[in-house]
């Protein structure tokens, strides 16, 4: 992936996550991490030096709590983050514009799969329909194969519901759900949708 924060920018973004509270330093990758809806997570190599300087330059504050150390914003750190508030603006439009290309990249991926995918189901439908000859006086094996396909598809379904439903809610309480989640979800769905329906007789 290419380069995200320009230099100073990862340290602006730093100062402005701890503004709502202490945080470890895995919370703050983590916290990176869901801003860019899981495509980018910066490296521990990354983001502590990072803190260290700005702990040395008196704008952070670490303090050791067992095996974690938790960083908070001091009054130094908060008044250079007052006076950066336009660069921080900047930046965050910025992050806005390069999630919003990455769910354009992820929808166009993803329906070129679709695509493919659509018409290998096809084919196979049409194969299955040509192979089947029901014999006169027996129970027809196309029909007994379809019930039985409906409810193992029924089946999918309600699994595949009832597990994102789940991860949402559970994302909802952790970190939140971004709008990269919700891009992907829509898209993979409506896509699957029109597949599958062209499968159908």
């Amino acid at each position: 992936m290419a380069q995200v924060f320009a230099h100073g920018q990862l340290r602006l973004y730093l100062l402005a996550l701890l503004e709502d509270g202490p945080r470890h330093g895995y919370e703050l990758i983590t916290a990176l991490s869901d801003r860019f809806g899981g495509t980018y997570r910066p490296s521990a190599g990354t983001v502590y030096p990072r803190l260290a300087r700005l702990e040395e330059e008196g704008l952070v504050r670490r303090s050791d709590d067992g095996r974690k150390a938790t960083y908070t914003l001091t009054d130094v750190g908060r008044a250079e983050l007052d006076a950066r508030r336009g660069d921080l603006a900047h930046l965050e439009a910025s992050i806005a514009e390069t999630v919003r290309a990455q769910a354009s990249q992820v929808r166009q991926d993803v329906q070129a799969a679709m695509r493919g995918l659509r018409a290998d189901l096809t084919s196979a439908a049409q194969r299955a329909r040509d192979g089947a000859h029901p014999v006169a006086g027996e129970p027809d094996p196309q029909r007994t194969a379809s019930h039985r396909r409906r409810v193992e598809a029924d089946a999918i379904v309600r699994r595949f519901s009832d597990e994102v439903r789940a991860d949402l809610r559970r994302a909802d309480v952790a970190a939140g759900v971004d709008e990269l989640t919700v891009e992907t979800l829509r898209t993979v769905l409506d896509t699957a949708l029109r597949t599958m329906r062209a499968t159908l007789r």
